[in-house]
């Protein structure tokens, strides 16, 4: 692509794609700074003993199916399941297939705080939600999905710095 090529595209897209980046940045800020301040933790603590509380994983899960589950980076994950251990909320259990492999699981306070959480996680939702249609809310789903999919399939190898 030519120079002259690159500034029309620029010209002609960028703003709305820089505008949606930013917007999503935005959002991803007002909620970690929100989880904080209405419910006392971080999103990541959130997302966490979300995660671990679903049925599917009580025996707990492999340290790097959740961060593929949260799309967290490990050193994230590791520095929030330390805390998460330390306050006694998670803890890392044998697998229940192979005794070798450690899984992280919810303990009975990582179930409890998260059953005392719910009222607020709740309210939270509602209003937040509270302008949104249900067909709003399940486009906006659908939305990130198809973001999340197209984002993870970038590649950039073939241009040159």
């Amino acid at each position: 692509m030519s120079p002259i090529d690159l500034n029309v595209s620029q010209n002609s897209v960028a703003p709305i794609h820089n505008r949606l980046f930013f917007r999503l940045f935005q959002a991803s800020n007002t909620l970690d700074r929100q989880c904080q301040k209405e419910l006392g933790i971080s999103s990541i603590h959130w997302s966490v003993l979300g995660a671990l509380s679903r049925p599917s994983v009580e025996s707990g899960m492999s340290f790097s199916d959740l961060t593929s589950y949260l799309g967290v980076s490990r050193q994230s994950l590791d520095g929030v399941l330390k805390r998460l251990e330390r306050d006694g909320e998670v803890q890392r259990v044998s697998d229940t297939k192979d005794r070798r492999v450690k899984n992280v699981a919810l303990t009975p306070k990582g179930k409890e705080t998260w059953l005392k959480l719910q009222v607020k996680i709740m309210e939270f939702y509602k209003q937040i939600f509270d302008a949104f249609k249900f067909d709003d809310m399940v486009s906006l789903a659908h939305l990130i999905n198809k973001l999340n999919d197209s984002m993870i399939k970038v590649d950039l190898s073939h241009i040159e710095s």
